[in-house]
């Protein structure tokens, strides 16, 4: 498989261990610090972008259907057992928050990324483990 998975992979994981050092913050800390505020965005977008790259990767070598959206590469890997099914569709919103964290920058809604911050990671986590054992199987 192609190396530059397995690179995406290395940087999700450390993107999340980074994420769970801001995790101890509070809410008001965040809000207060613009410093921390913008890493702790930017470290999730960054994070989710490599899950969508990970999978429009894993989607293109494998000369899958191309999904018309960002959600739907998540539902893809797992219509295709590259993923566990329930799991794809308990991430596939995670593509949308991306998008706000993209485009609605001037907008976000901190205690939706502070919630995120907080409950999330696991996700993250579960995605990196889970494309590793793919991985595994079809190198």
């Amino acid at each position: 498989m192609d190396e530059s998975i397995y690179s995406k992979l290395e940087l999700l994981k450390e993107y999340i261990e980074i994420l769970k050092g801001y995790q101890d913050y509070s809410l008001d800390d965040i809000n207060q610090d613009h410093t921390l505020r913008g890493a702790v965005e930017r470290y999730l977008e960054v994070s989710l972008e490599c899950m969508i790259d990970i999978g429009e990767m894993i989607i293109s070598r494998h000369s899958l259907k191309k999904p018309e959206s960002y959600k739907e590469i998540f539902t893809t890997l797992g219509a295709n057992g590259i993923l566990p099914q329930d799991f794809s569709r308990k991430i596939s919103p995670a593509a949308g928050f991306r998008n706000v964290l993209v485009h609605m920058y001037a907008h976000i809604d901190m205690e939706r990324v502070y919630f995120y911050l907080q409950n999330h990671l696991d996700d993250l986590e579960k995605f990196a483990h889970y494309i590793a054992l793919y991985l595994e199987k079809t190198d």
